[in-house]
C-alpha cells in the first residue's frame, strides 16, 4: 500500500481549515441575523423528509377534499364545504337551522 504523498495531506487539512472557517461563519450570521430580525429569520437547511412528506400529504388531501366537494355538488341539491373531521371524512353536509314556527 502507497502512503499519501507529504504535498496532499497539506490541501486536506487546508479543506478542513476552510470548512471550519465557513461554519463560524456561518453561525455568526444565523446569530446576528436571530438577533437583528428575531421574528423574521430564514431558515438555512433543507426542509426534513418528514416535513416534505407531511407537505405533499396535506396537498394530496386538498385535492380530493376538491374532488368530493365538486362531485357533492354535482349530484347532491345539498350544500357541502370541506372542513377537517375527526372521522376522516373529507366534506360535511350544511344543514340549515330551521325556526320552530310559534
Amino acid at each position: 500500500m502507497a502512503a499519501n504523498p507529504p504535498g496532499q495531506a497539506f490541501p486536506n487539512k487546508a479543506r478542513v481549515a476552510i470548512l471550519a472557517e465557513l461554519e463560524k461563519e456561518r453561525r455568526r450570521l444565523m446569530q446576528s441575523q436571530s438577533m437583528n430580525t428575531p421574528g423574521a429569520s430564514i431558515s438555512l437547511s433543507r426542509p426534513s423528509l418528514k416535513e416534505f412528506r407531511d407537505n405533499a400529504e396535506q396537498q394530496h388531501i386538498a385535492a380530493q377534499q376538491k374532488a368530493a366537494l365538486q362531485h357533492a355538488h354535482t349530484h347532491s341539491s345539498g350544500f357541502f364545504i370541506t372542513q377537517d373531521s375527526s372521522f376522516g371524512n373529507l366534506i360535511l353536509p350544511v344543514l340549515p337551522r330551521l325556526e320552530p314556527d310559534s
